[in-house]
């Protein structure tokens, strides 16, 4: 048994009839490279194999009596494999709109959590002869980072790489305890709450007296703050529904307009998705009066958390410039933006102080209160606390095999939530860049509008990068002598 972080047990508080707390990624593959030839057999006899490598997939949640505390994670006796690993298939001609289509059914069901909390489907009758996988896992499991690591152990270097090598120590289900036992165990876990809570205290104490003084030096920008956005027609309260559109890029041409004009190649993402929005709401006539605000989720985990499921994540928040008609003054903009956000985000330690006080969090009650913010359609009433989510997980430049099969496009599929109505989340892989939108069925039905948008950003900055050279790299902006926290 295993007690779920604070943080991790957040995103099931979280979850409502709306608000599904899964991410997820579409896979394409490329059959052909199969020895022997393709089976959905092979597929799930390479899961089943590789299970050991996978902790999330055979662990389910138990929910401790009067929600006294946060759930815990136990190894499902009664894990059922043939569940989780599903067989489809698309209708004619098996394009991009069909395929888009039953990844946001995937996406518009959630999870049951009295199972694992996972679910592939192995689709079939792509063209080209293509096949895909959509892979849906909850939150509280994973994280970008930790999901891109689940990811990697599904996947090898070669078609004919050679069998998985079973367990030093074979899987072992949990017994389920009784209501007493998780009653007692959760008793003796908040025993330790108010030391705890002591030194939570402290360290927000500490922080904040950090923020103040760096805030107030005359070299420091401030980044801006969450619940500063405008409201737009993406800031809305969401259906249980979904819309998925999806596009790439090459990677060369983004790092070709980094070099020219400056700025990482985050910069230029953001630059991009900021371009594809201006259009899109220029569009519809709306024309916000504040630029478009971007949460930004951030790893804060350690090299020793590497390989460690859950979540080690923070957020900031970043001005997209989208008030700013030149594409070059937008991206420099954006540079300088997400410059000082990190350095805020690092004075402060965001992600600490975050995953302080989420232990704390009363689980029926911050489940109650995100039902009833729901059931009262706050996202729709309240100031959006950002525009939009975009997030860049880096992947890699070679290529990728499942079962044999060479893996030939990649596109993440984010959460979005009531008051944020589209997730623009981007993976690299082998040279290109693959943007997967998650959009509200209702508030955003043209969501391949943005899609296409990325592109003619793309396409605008390439044309102003023609003979342009990089202005030099900012030094760093001090910051006032920090508390350091308790």
């Amino acid at each position: 048994m295993q007690r779920l972080t604070g943080m991790d047990a957040s995103f099931l508080y979280l979850e409502t009839a709306t608000n599904h707390m899964h991410v997820a990624a579409t896979a394409i593959f490329d059959p052909s490279t199969v020895p022997g030839g393709y089976s959905f057999e092979k597929v799930r006899d390479l899961v089943d194999s590789r299970l050991h490598l996978l902790p999330p997939f055979r662990r389910r949640l138990l929910t401790i009596p009067f929600e006294l505390h946060h759930p815990l994670w136990i190894e499902d006796p009664d894990f059922d494999l043939e569940y989780h690993v599903r067989r489809a298939a698309l209708p004619a001609p098996g394009g991009e709109a069909e395929l888009a289509e039953f990844a946001e059914q995937v996406m518009a069901r959630p999870l049951d959590r009295d199972r694992p909390l996972w679910e592939m489907y192995v689709v079939e009758g792509l063209e080209h002869g293509h096949i895909a996988t959509i892979t849906k896992t909850h939150h509280a499991a994973i994280d970008g980072v930790s999901g891109a690591e689940l990811t990697v152990n599904l996947l090898d270097l070669s078609a004919d790489a050679p069998p998985t090598p079973p367990p030093d120590v074979p899987w072992k289900p949990d017994r389920i305890p009784s209501d007493l036992e998780l009653f007692t165990y959760a008793l003796n876990s908040l025993s330790r709450s108010p030391v705890r809570g002591y030194k939570a205290a402290r360290r927000t104490v500490a922080t904040a007296l950090n923020l103040r003084r760096r805030n107030r030096s005359a070299d420091v920008h401030a980044p801006p703050a969450p619940f500063s956005a405008p409201r737009t027609p993406l800031n809305v309260a969401i259906s249980p529904h979904r819309r998925f559109a999806f596009t790439e890029v090459a990677l060369d041409d983004v790092k070709m307009v980094k070099n020219a004009l400056g700025g990482t190649v985050n910069d230029v993402v953001l630059a991009m998705c900021s371009g594809a929005l201006r259009s899109y709401l220029d569009g519809k006539g709306v024309h916000p009066d504040r630029p478009l605000l971007a949460m930004i989720p951030i790893s804060v985990r350690t090299d020793e958390e590497k390989g460690a499921m859950g979540n080690r994540v923070s957020s900031m928040f970043v001005s997209l410039a989208s008030d700013i008609d030149d594409p070059v003054k937008r991206l420099h903009a954006i540079t300088d933006g997400t410059r000082n956000a990190k350095e805020q985000e690092k004075a402060i330690d965001a992600g600490t102080l975050a995953s302080d006080w989420v232990e704390f969090a009363a689980p029926a009650l911050a489940a109650r209160a995100a039902r009833l913010m729901s059931r009262m359609q706050a996202g729709g009433r309240i100031g959006p606390m950002s525009n939009v989510t975009v997030s860049n997980v880096p992947g890699p430049s070679f290529p990728l095999y499942s079962a044999g099969a060479r893996m030939v496009a990649m596109y993440p599929m984010g959460p979005i939530i009531d008051g944020s109505a589209l997730n623009i989340t981007v993976m690299s892989y082998m040279g290109s860049m693959y943007f997967g939108l998650m959009a509200c069925r209702e508030s955003v039905p043209d969501v391949w509008d943005i899609a296409r948008g990325i592109n003619a950003a793309l396409d605008e900055l390439k044309k102003a990068s023609d003979g342009t050279t990089a202005p030099k790299p900012r030094k760093p902006r001090s910051t006032a002598k920090a508390v350091k926290p308790g």
